[in-house]
């Protein structure tokens, strides 16, 4: 299928300037990895417990993945095959996935099991993955091989690879020659986030991850020799992985890993190892921008100066515009810049970056007229917004969080149900085009045909273009219709979150069937507080907002809701559990819930 078609002319609501593409010199990532060999003078941090730091140059770096892959067709792996890793330690799954890459044998990124959910369901999800994506080998470190022997029960023909016999032992025979690796040739397989569906294979090539990762040092301005990174994003998921592991190695500008689950119990070292490594990028979700509000009191901001930070991007789910507002506000006096806060837009599907705001320039969401989006689709601009409108505070105007202009290279459109492009302010569809585009899902021919089309990426994003800016207002398959008019999950998930005592990110939005019409229906983790006095607190909150009545509001325990391996809700799995009566309220909760499709359920 072809990638390189372009739009017809009469597509002109593309969004505008987008700028030529930087390619980078190599052509693919194993070129990448030989070019660095030599290259002494920066590489990456990975930190660990006490303080203590653990650093690799780039030079150290490509010799240890071109070892590793050695080991790997010394043991039988070839090209194109697929081994999937779970590797908790940051410094083995990068050394790991790289040496697959050095070699042509295709890894897959697994989240690996926490305690933070329940192992049945974590095995469950793995065990699709595997299949899915025709594993025949399971990387991993000795401390899983027990926990994780219901994968190799359950996937026939997986064997396992324990990193620490396959690497650290000393090499004997003979290499194989590897196969010459091509620049269509799949670099990995990325699969989704699967908040919305059964998560999907990505098949990512290497012309896809140079295409995007030239495209991401462009947008941010990366300058070897004055920029530096600190993440802590996990890195089986593509914003950790490409964004700071891939983008970077190209760029050669360090970066500091700090793990995931550091930052997880302990969210304001996210920060503080900014201002510590005086970084200059960072990014993260909208809810870790919260956490690190929550986390860091005033009196603790004079321990940190983050006049370093030029871009804390932030994507990965949609941005509430008032915690975009609240963090910029809260760590200025820590010396955070105006504008270093960069909202952008990115799918697994484009390999990762699709927009990105302008850096240096504040947010500045777009307030328009609820009543013609919710009736018609048209993103009117309201009149005379103030500074509470910008925030989305008023009932009659509603605000959404900018994602910025395309990367370089690669065109955004708005089309309708039909695939035909929309003018400017009108909501459908948002589609991608270039380099960028995937190659496809794994095994899944359909699914590939849907979204890979002729004419660009279908994303299934809503959205809409407003002087060549894009905004995007949610999921097609996420939509709540209420009385015919259309309702994005995450507005009224955000109203509804402003209750006292609810777990932060806990909260999920969707319908059922009502006698005249669907009716909204949250379900939530209490944190604390009275159930009763809490349910009341959301239903008003939502009618106060958007006039919309609550059909029910059902509060469970902490941890209870179905959520995706990088936190995300799974809004369609809480429906189905919620339709089928498999949660019981609180004991104190008003007992207004019913289930129409079954009036037998208590």
């Amino acid at each position: 299928m072809s990638r390189r078609s372009t739009f017809p002319e009469k597509a002109a609501p593309f969004s505008a300037n987008a700028q030529p593409l930087q390619r980078a010199p190599a052509s693919t990532f194993t070129q990448v990895l030989f070019d660095n060999l030599g290259q002494t003078e920066g590489g990456y941090a990975f930190l660990r417990e006490h303080g203590r730091e653990q650093f690799v140059s780039w030079s150290e770096l490509s010799r240890e993945a071109l070892r590793r892959g050695r080991r790997l067709l010394r043991g039988g792996w070839r090209k194109g095959e697929r081994i999937a890793l779970v590797i908790p330690d940051e410094q083995e799954f990068v050394f790991t996935f790289l040496g697959a890459v050095a070699v042509g044998v295709v890894p897959v990124p697994l989240y690996p099991p926490t305690g933070f959910g329940a192992f049945e369901a974590y095995c469950e999800g793995a065990t699709a993955i595997l299949r899915t994506a025709g594993a025949t080998a399971l990387v991993l470190p000795r401390s899983l091989v027990d926990r994780l022997e219901p994968l190799f029960r359950a996937v026939a023909g997986l064997r396992a690879i324990v990193a620490e016999e396959l690497f650290t032992t000393p090499s004997m025979g003979r290499v194989p020659r590897p196969e010459a690796i091509l620049p269509d040739d799949v670099m990995f397989v990325q699969f989704t986030s699967e908040s919305t569906a059964v998560p999907r294979g990505v098949q990512v090539t290497h012309a896809n991850v140079l295409a995007n990762c030239a495209a991401i040092i462009s947008a941010l301005r990366l300058e070897r020799g004055r920029d530096r990174g600190v993440s802590w994003l996990p890195m089986y998921h593509d914003m950790g992985l490409i964004g700071f592991v891939l983008a970077p190695l190209i760029a050669r500008c360090p970066v500091s890993f700090l793990p995931t689950l550091r930052f997880a119990f302990a969210p304001g070292r996210w920060l503080e190892t900014v201002s510590r490594h005086r970084a200059t990028v960072t990014f993260a979700p909208n809810f870790a921008l919260s956490l690190a509000v929550a986390h860091t009191p005033p009196a603790e901001l004079q321990r940190l100066d983050l006049s370093c930070l030029r871009v804390v991007g932030c994507g990965a789910e949609p941005n509430h515009p008032e915690t975009l507002r609240s963090f910029a506000a809260h760590f200025a006096p820590a010396g955070l810049r105006p504008g270093a806060v960069v909202p952008c837009y990115g799918m697994a599907e484009a390999t990762l970056a699709m927009s990105f705001c302008e850096i240096g320039v504040p947010v500045a969401p777009d307030v328009i007229q609820r009543e013609p989006y919710h009736a018609s689709g048209l993103a009117r601009p309201a009149p005379a917004a103030g500074p509470d409108q910008a925030a989305g505070a008023t009932g009659a105007q509603m605000a959404f969080v900018p994602c910025g202009r395309p990367i370089a290279g690669h065109r955004l459109l708005i089309v309708d149900e039909e695939g035909k492009p929309l003018p400017e302010r009108h909501v459908g569809e948002v589609v991608f085009h270039g380099p960028s585009v995937a190659a496809g899902y794994q095994g899944d021919a359909e699914a590939t045909r849907r979204s890979f089309t002729a004419h660009g990426l279908r994303t299934g994003d809503c959205g809409y273009l407003a002087a060549g800016t894009l905004y995007v207002t949610g999921r097609k398959k996420d939509l709540l219709i209420i009385n015919g008019r259309n309702h994005d999950p995450q507005s009224v998930e955000w109203a509804a979150a402003e209750a006292a005592g609810l777990r932060q990110g806990s909260v999920v939005a969707f319908t059922r069937p009502g006698r005249a019409t669907e009716e909204v229906v949250i379900v939530a983790e209490l944190r604390d507080g009275d159930a009763a006095a809490v349910a009341r607190q959301i239903r008003g909150h939502i009618q106060t907002e958007l006039s919309l009545p609550v059909g029910d509001v059902l509060l469970v325990k902490p941890g209870e809701l179905p959520k995706t391996s990088s936190g995300k809700v799974k809004r369609s799995a809480t429906r189905q559990r919620y339709l089928q009566g498999r949660w019981r309220a609180l004991p104190s909760e008003l007992k207004t819930h019913s289930y129409p499709l079954d009036e037998e359920q208590p």
